[in-house]
């Protein structure tokens, strides 16, 4: 199996279907990843509690890899996710990228990237336009 394909493994088993076990089928023990919530270590079961609470937001939660480059043990890819959110059922989309690195078939570390603003904006837990707003100087306040 290609690094390509055990990443999309990942997605598909893990987020897609909340097969939590498949957290440790595909990620060893001590792994971590980076970049999921800022200055946050992620292992597999920070991932468990992750996957748990977004899935009690989102559902249909289907990730593609867009493209994907594998150099030795590393895999770069660009990634969509199209979700659905539950409360109103409307369609929801964030793009990010992952670089992982494997050993065998599991990944040992990972670093992620993903547009989280866009996600809270159109789960209207952010105001429209958030980032623009904010280069601008202006703050976001909240009554």
């Amino acid at each position: 199996m290609t690094k390509t394909e055990l990443l999309q493994r990942w997605f598909d088993e893990v987020w897609f279907r909340g097969n939590l076990d498949a957290i440790g089928e595909l990620f060893v023990p001590n792994a971590e990843a980076n970049g999921v919530l800022p200055e946050i270590e992620f292992g597999p079961d920070e991932f468990r509690e992750l996957v748990k609470v977004m899935r009690d937001h989102l559902g249909d939660i289907r990730v593609t890899l867009h493209k994907t480059v594998e150099q030795g043990d590393w895999l770069a890819a660009l990634v969509r996710a199209q979700m659905t959110r539950l409360d109103n059922h409307a369609p929801v989309e964030m793009t990010g990228q992952v670089m992982a690195r494997f050993d065998g078939d599991k990944m040992v570390e990972a670093y992620n990237q993903f547009d989280v603003i866009s996600l809270f904006e159109q789960m209207d837990q952010l105001p429209p336009h958030t980032l623009p707003v904010c280069m601008t100087g202006a703050s976001l306040t909240w009554a």
